[in-house]
Formats: C-alpha cells, structure tokens, sequence
C-alpha cells in the first residue's frame, strides 16, 4: 500500500468558486461523462431500461409504480439539470449532487427527500470512497454516482425476485435498500483492516523496524478517513428515524433502525481498530527499546568477562627478570602456562555460570516475548 493510495480519500476540491450563486452546478472538468439507466418495476412487473435522453422518463414513471433511474458519472451538467426539470429537483440538492465534497446528510425539499451518502470502493490497488447522491420523491429514486461501479448488485438481484419484499413496497423502501448496502459494504474493509492490523502487530512484536512507524502511521489516517464517512453517517440515518417526512412510511423505520443499529457497530469497529493502531506505536517502541536493552546487556556481559582475563594476562605479560631472587615463582613453572588457562577458563565459565543463574542471560528472550505477548492480548482484548 502506497502513502499516494491512502491520501486519496482525505481530500476534496470544490469547483465552484467563492461567490457562486446557489444552486449553480460546477463539475470536475476530469469527471467521467454521464450514464442513465433505469429500473422500473411493481409487484408484477419489472423492466431494466436504456436511457438515451431525459425526455424518456415521464412516460416511464407513468407506466411503473416505481422508477429507479441511476446516473453514473457526472459530467455532463446539461444532462443532469434535464433531469432536475423532469422531477422537479431543488436547485440547492441538485448542485449538493454534482460538487461531491458533501458530509453524509438528509434534507427535506417540497418535493422530495435529498439523501447523501459516501460509498467504499475496495479495489486491489487502493481503497478509496465516493459521493452517492439520493433523490427520494413520489414512485421515483434517482441516484447520482460518480463513476460505474457500486455495491448495489445485490439489490438489483433482489429486484428481480417476483413476490419479493422490494417489488411490493414503495420507493421509500427502495431508497433504505441502497443505504443499507452502502452500510454493508464498510464490513468488509473494516475486517480487511483488522487483518492487516494483526500482522502488523506480529511484525511488530517479533521484528521491529523503522518502516513500520509509517505504516502505522498510515493505518491510523485510513482508520480517520472512514470515521469522518461513517459518523455523520450514523447521524443521517438517525435524521431519517426520528423526524417526521413525507416520503418515510412508518413501516420502513424499523428497517431504517437497522441500519442504524449496523452504522453504530461501524463505529465502535473503527475506534477499536484505532485504538489498536495507536497502541502499535507503544508496542514498537518497547520492541525496539527492548532489543536495544539486550545488546547492551550482551556487550556488558562480554565486557565483564573480559575485565578479569585482561587482568591474568596483563599481569604476566609484565616484564621481570627470571634470575632476580624476588621473580614471579610460575614464569619457571612447568606448568604454568596450563595453570594460568585453565585459571582462565574457569573465570569464563564461573561468570557465565553466574549470570545465567541470576537470569541476565538465557532467559531475558523468553522473558521479552512473553512480556510482549501480554501487550498484544491486551490491545486484543481491548479492541474487543
């Protein structure tokens, strides 16, 4: 995962410039050229639509009780206000659509229901979210999207199952149906990211190295960018539950509730998972203090060792005359040379003896993993 990837998500540019008139829409000159399609279905019928121009979608909301139009891709402009003429779309909603810096929200217009929400697209190269935009009127939905792709097939799916609870009910429970798989689909990630935070915290336990700190680093600005998606989402839907609007029917609240209940369970993964991240630093640094720890020890051991040895050897290295009566008595010794090692050796394994005794060696690695092992469970415990 490159640095590049992860800081897509994070930025926004408006198009309109300061004192633009409301409700002026101002595009990306880059975005992908605009697509219609349409989904008209009732309890008996269902028809997916090619849509060539705006001007087929009167007749077709008049031969379906319920209209699913989707635009994907937002760059024709003209397109888009001929949509906003059809149905009726306020100017305000309608530019809140095209300039796709909006937080996730929900805003009721005479003639219908504005819905905001932001979409993730999980892809082999990078993660990243988009705007969908939701107009919920009588017997129509219009999504607007970005560009092609999008978690809604398995809603297309369920539209297509005769006698099925989305072919008997009204558009407002169309429009929960969307929501409900943008929320869905944040799940995934958010278990992609656990996973990746558990080999970071093996990685990071067993082999500390420098690279790790930014991608810790990385791993918590992803976690933010899918907070700053997720609360104002959980916030939407709860707008949607408690204020009263024309185009919510009481019987799909309770559905609506759900989807609260999934954007809350969001939310407290997203604060586990950064909690963890943010422990991971903790955990890197004792992992690294620690290895620093052992080779100092390791190097004072040595040291130690030697301290004694220099002392024999620097003794009778000193230069006395053998024939003086007051000469050191073992540089005439037979045996001398073997008494000396051997007195050597024993200094060695005595020293060694001693400090394996004392724990200092020998039993600091196992202690360290263990040590470190009750960190990791207890950020796992946490995140629980």
């Amino acid at each position: 995962m490159t640095a590049t990837r992860r800081r897509r998500s994070l930025h926004y540019k408006s198009w309109a410039p300061p004192g633009t008139a409301p409700g002026t829409l101002r595009v990306n000159p880059n975005a992908v050229q605009s697509e219609i399609s349409a989904i008209g279905y009732g309890p008996k019928v269902i028809e997916s639509l090619e849509i060539n121009s705006a001007s087929e979608l009167p007749a077709l909301q008049e031969r379906f009780p319920v209209l699913w139009v989707n635009i994907n891709g937002l760059g024709d402009t003209e397109l888009i206000q001929e949509i906003g003429d059809v149905f009726h779309l306020h100017s305000l909603a309608l530019a809140d659509a095209v300039n796709v810096h909006q937080r996730p929200k929900a805003d009721v217009y005479e003639n219908h229901l504005f819905v905001v929400v932001r979409m993730i697209n999980c892809g082999d190269a990078y993660k990243d979210s988009e705007q969908v935009s939701l107009f919920l009127g009588d017997g129509f939905v219009i999504s607007f999207q970005e560009r092609p792709g999008d978690c809604f097939a398995p809603v297309r799916e369920r539209l297509q199952l005769k006698g099925g609870r989305l072919r008997n009910h009204q558009a407002d429970y169309l429009s929960y149906a969307l929501i409900d798989a943008v929320v869905d689909a944040y799940f995934p990630l958010l278990e992609q990211y656990g996973e990746e935070l558990e080999e970071l915290e093996s990685r990071v336990v067993d082999y500390p190295e420098e690279a790790m700190i930014s991608e810790i680093h990385n791993m918590k600005r992803e976690l933010l960018s899918v907070r700053r998606s997720v609360w104002p989402l959980r916030e939407m839907v709860n707008s949607l539950i408690r204020d009263e609007s024309p185009y919510i029917s009481d019987a799909v609240r309770p559905f609506l509730r759900d989807v609260y209940d999934h954007a809350i369970q969001l939310m407290d993964m997203v604060e586990s998972y950064r909690e963890v991240a943010s422990g991971l630093l903790d955990v890197y640094l004792t992992s690294v203090g620690n290895r620093m720890n052992e080779i100092m020890k390791v190097l004072t051991i040595i040291a130690t060792i030697f301290i004694p040895l220099s002392f024999v050897v620097g003794l009778y290295g000193m230069n006395f005359d053998t024939s003086s009566p007051y000469n050191m008595p073992e540089l005439g010794w037979r045996y001398g040379y073997l008494t000396i090692l051997s007195l050597m050796i024993g200094i060695v394994g005595g020293f060694l003896f001693y400090f394996r005794h004392r724990g200092w060696i020998g039993q600091t690695r196992r202690r360290k993993k263990r040590y470190l092992a009750r960190i990791t469970q207890s950020l796992k415990d946490g995140r629980r």
